[in-house]
């Protein structure tokens, strides 16, 4: 390993993992992976400038959003990552179902909350938001869960 790429290396094993899952529940797996490696990508060639960011990966998120748009105008349908072997059955099927049908800003606070245990100080910063914005956008979304869901 050259010295020069430790700095980069130890980023992306450290916080590429955030931006990648960030990404795909904003995106979807196949938009969200791409714009995931554009964004990172982007910051190999720009890395004296991502390195003196105070907050990175939500400046790369912003990069692979961009990303991700002109990849979606092709695209009509997002995939999510399949799921862990569970036995939620038919209610699983249906709550990956409604999840597509939110708006990206609520599946991702959803997902990213629930699916992978991030706190919301770690959304708002993986996606350069406030943590009051990510607290609405989960409120709204568990609540459209809840009701197209018919669960109380």
């Amino acid at each position: 390993m050259d010295l020069d790429n430790a700095p980069f290396e130890s980023f992306v094993s450290v916080e590429g993992q955030r931006l990648r899952r960030a990404l795909i529940a904003a995106y979807g797996l196949d938009a969200g992976t791409e714009a995931c490696a554009e964004a990172l990508a982007w910051a190999w060639e720009h890395w004296d400038r991502v390195a003196e960011m105070t907050n990175p990966v939500g400046y790369l998120f912003r990069v692979g959003q961009s990303s991700a748009r002109r990849t979606r105008r092709w695209q009509r349908r997002i995939r999510l990552p399949p799921e862990r072997a569970h036995d939620g059955g038919e209610m699983s099927l249906r709550v990956d179902e409604v999840l597509l049908t939110l708006p990206p800003r609520q599946r991702l606070a959803a997902l990213l909350v629930h699916g992978y245990g991030y706190s919301y100080a770690e959304v708002a910063d993986a996606t350069g938001s406030s943590v009051a914005s990510v607290r609405n956008d989960l409120h709204r979304a568990m609540k459209t869960l809840r009701h197209r869901l018919e669960v109380e």
